[in-house]
């Protein structure tokens, strides 16, 4: 695992005009992704707007994408929220939808103590074969996830790794110390994928890799060879577009932008709108720097 998802992409559910799931173009754009660098993708999560998608829309999405990609690439369903028995539902849908792993998002809303946390994610790790990706992100669940709680969690059989998007290295650097050499820490944040990697973390679930996926491939192939500076001096090249991606709540700024080059991505479901003016202008920006474009002739 360590050498097959590195580069994992939190893809975006495209939507139709009329603001249906449009399967085709969900497996049209997983395909893209892999073909610019992505060795995995998280369909369902916070950018494939989970919060407003129906169990059987899920369903379909996984199934779509993993069949789109197949059995090479790494697809980590989205499937879980703040109810246990819930998560373990969908455990099950993933599972027969042909997922390859789930992705365990902190409760958010009922706000559970440490011990509870651990009690909710190892009754879905102890429910499903599949393997399972715990995802700390207290910007969104205003709860975080102490370091003490996934290095416990790490020993469970089917607990693989962690999507830490809490932007705390010293929490991050105690995971990677604390738990065994297989248990896989990706920095959540694509602006962290240098900190989190150079201290032992194994890669991104990026958003950015939507439009420079290559270009972060490249960034992790650096870092693995040890040429931090090569990856800093391509890193930093990247930085503007990695702040204006997160102006306006994700995916409001992804989805236009996938929009504006050509990738009908669709908008997204209220009560997410598209993104202002001004963040608009300042995706432009940033665009027009990219020296590819994957969807010019999709």
């Amino acid at each position: 695992m360590k050498n097959k998802a590195r580069l994992i992409t939190a893809m975006v559910t495209p939507m139709t005009a009329s603001g249906e799931v449009d399967l085709g173009a969900c497996a049209e754009l997983a395909r893209i992704l892999v073909n610019n660098g992505s060795d995995g993708i998280v369909v369902t999560g916070t950018t494939g707007e989970s919060p407003t998608l129906s169990n059987e829309e899920k369903a379909s999405i996984w199934g779509s994408v993993k069949a789109a990609v197949g059995d090479d690439i790494f697809v980590i369903a989205g499937a879980t929220n703040y109810s246990t028995q819930e998560s373990i539902a969908g455990a099950d849908a993933a599972l027969n939808s042909g997922a390859d792993a789930l992705l365990l998002t902190v409760p958010y809303y009922n706000k559970p103590n440490q011990e509870g946390l651990f009690e909710h994610f190892k009754t879905i790790a102890e429910a499903t074969p599949l393997p399972c990706v715990l995802y700390n992100v207290p910007s969104r669940t205003s709860l975080n996830m102490s370091a003490e709680t996934t290095i416990k969690l790490s020993q469970l059989d089917n607990i693989i790794g962690i999507k830490e998007a809490s932007s705390d290295m010293d929490q991050i650097a105690k995971i990677i110390n604390s738990t065994d050499a297989d248990f896989l820490v990706w920095s959540g944040n694509d602006a962290d994928i240098i900190s989190v990697m150079a201290m032992g973390g194994d890669g991104v679930v990026s958003v950015a890799s939507h439009i420079v996926g290559n270009e972060l491939k490249s960034i992790i192939n650096f870092i693995v060879k040890g040429d931090i500076n090569s990856a800093n001096n391509l890193n930093s090249q990247l930085l503007d577009l990695y702040d204006v991606l997160f102006l306006e709540s994700n995916p409001m700024p992804i989805k236009w932008a996938l929009n504006h080059l050509g990738f009908d991505a669709g908008k997204p479901r209220l009560p997410l709108i598209e993104p202002n003016q001004n963040t608009r202008k300042k995706l432009v920006n940033e665009i027009n720097k990219l020296s590819n474009n994957y969807y010019s002739e999709n």
